[in-house]
């Protein structure tokens, strides 16, 4: 595990207020894979039943994970702040079949003995691990049939493959540098063939209605292994 990204993701759950108490439609647990309040679609794109258990890499507050195991999955989440993984003990004290650890998702999957129905990422691990590394231990990680999905923004044109983000870590130190992974969908939906996916899709949510033009990226795959 990095230290230097640890801080980093510390230091950006300070500016981040916990979700809201409840959404537009009063629920309050909720599943969101974009940027933007209400909006997009839900976790029945995982594909789960009550009783199965899924991995959320890079869980940050928990709101996700809780969502589901409110629904009787058990949800295992993976992130590399504790300042994040505080606030998610927190406000889901209460929420049953709710497992959390602190550390780098590629390095839980490795060691990790568990197999998954499903594993996903919102802005998480799938954005900031190299695709090369990440994919063929999820897939490995996965039983067959299941699903993978992320969330993160689009690329900006031009900008393309592993870049660079800078996080502040306040006014006396130099800002941490984590890396992120950026393709265009159609790239995306080619990379997680290439890694044994199937029934692969890619594609851009576009924003809510208003004045915000930044969708989100989305991309969704299938364990393509066969049953023993």
């Amino acid at each position: 595990m990095s230290d230097t990204r640890s801080a980093a993701w510390d230091e950006y759950a300070q500016t981040k207020p916990q979700r809201r108490t409840t959404n537009a439609r009063g629920e309050s647990t909720w599943f969101n894979w974009t940027q933007y309040a209400d909006h997009g679609p839900g976790a029945e794109v995982l594909a789960l039943k009550p009783g199965e258990t899924v991995l959320d890499l890079g869980c940050g507050a928990g709101g996700n994970a809780a969502h589901l195991a409110g629904l009787g999955m058990r949800a295992v989440g993976i992130d590399l702040s504790p300042k994040q993984l505080a606030k998610a003990r927190d406000r889901w004290s209460d929420v049953d079949g709710m497992e959390l650890h602190q550390g780098d998702a590629l390095v839980y999957l490795e060691e990790t003995h568990a197999v998954f129905d499903a594993i996903y990422s919102v802005f998480g691990a799938g954005w900031f691990s190299d695709p090369g590394l990440l994919l063929p231990i999820v897939h490995a990680n996965l039983k067959p049939g299941g699903v993978f999905a992320m969330s993160q923004r689009p690329p900006i044109e031009g900008c393309y493959g592993c870049q660079a983000s800078y996080i502040p870590r306040g006014p006396d130190e130099d800002p941490a540098v984590v890396k992120r992974w950026d393709h265009e969908p159609d790239v995306w939906a080619l990379i997680l063939k290439e890694h044994g996916y199937v029934d692969v899709s890619a594609s851009v949510i576009a924003p809510p209605p208003g004045t915000r033009r930044t969708g989100t990226l989305f991309v969704r795959g299938v364990q393509g292994g066969q049953e023993l």
